[in-house]
């Protein structure tokens, strides 16, 4: 049986361009994702949690899991 745990990370607009677009960037999801796994956690994936009307992701939740 697997046990599951969510841990959210923000996306903020690190830019604004006619021409060029939005970027946007995530918090340090890859140091979440190693400590996690230091802790014998699996990254499985992500869930939008807050979407913009533009369809934009602003909040999502990655997943991990561990067997119990």
């Amino acid at each position: 049986m697997f046990k599951y745990e969510y841990e959210s990370v923000s996306c903020e607009m690190d830019g604004w361009g006619m021409f060029n677009g939005n970027s946007y960037g995530i918090d340090d999801y890859k140091s979440i994702i190693e400590k996690r796994a230091n802790d014998g956690w699996r990254y499985v994936g992500y869930i939008p949690t807050r979407q913009r009307g533009t369809g934009h992701i602003q909040e999502l939740d990655l997943i991990f899991e561990k067997e119990e």
